[in-house]
């Protein structure tokens, strides 16, 4: 299975510093002015940090804006349209921010008449962002014995890497393209790209990548290439 021939495949992982932006909001015109004026990474931050809590699983994945609006601007329908926003359905961060801002507008047009309720002190929202640290790890594959061999070493922040920052525009190694070519496991990349990684948690996201692979290393050793 081993082709020296094929491009490797390298594994990342990263690191963040996460830091406050000294920008808060106390009711959703400041929240919708924030969400237009911060740093991209601020709304990657917040729509993004829980999954890296891998030992939950929301039904619904939270976001922090989502949260804040509902819990404690009690501002319920649209706390619960912004938890409903489908990240899967972005391929950049600033169509996300876009999204959120939409959304918000249109509750503030629809609603032009209401008193904003303000947060209550000390429960402002922080704008948050993160300074993200990137290097490559021991971790080389060639081929897909190596590659699930590997899956199951890497740490978690080396899977969050690999799946969630290369769905987003990023220019990073991604496992779908690496397996459709230089491997041309097409089907195999195809089923990675279906998966829906925003209702895992991490672990179990990479033992359901790890099964995948391993599905077709035995196809491919009981002679169905």
């Amino acid at each position: 299975m081993i082709s020296l021939n094929k491009e490797p495949f390298r594994f990342y992982t990263r690191q963040n510093i996460i830091y406050l932006l000294g920008k808060n909001a106390k009711n959703l015109r400041d929240l919708l002015s924030g969400i237009k004026a911060v740093p991209t990474m601020s709304i990657y931050y917040h729509t993004h940090h829980y999954l890296e809590m891998h030992e939950y699983l929301s039904p619904e994945p939270p976001n922090d804006f989502a949260y804040w609006i509902t819990n404690i601007l009690l501002e319920k329908s649209l706390g619960e349209e912004a938890a409903s926003i489908d990240l899967r359905q972005f391929a950049t961060i600033e169509e996300i921010r876009l999204r959120l801002i939409e959304v918000i507008e249109s509750y503030l047009e629809a609603n032009d008449e209401m008193i904003l309720r303000d947060a209550p002190q000390g429960q402002e929202f922080h704008f948050m962002s993160a300074r993200t640290f990137v290097f490559p790890t021991k971790y080389t594959a060639v081929d897909l014995k190596q590659f699930q061999k590997h899956l199951k070493n890497v740490s978690l922040q080396s899977i969050y890497y690999h799946v969630f920052e290369a769905r987003l525009g990023k220019k990073i190694p991604d496992f779908a393209t690496w397996l459709s070519s230089p491997l041309n496991e097409t089907e195999l990349a195809r089923e990675f790209r279906r998966l829906d990684p925003y209702t895992q948690t991490l672990e179990n996201l990479r033992q359901t990548l790890i099964k995948l692979v391993e599905n077709r290393v035995k196809e491919i050793e009981y002679g169905n290439p």
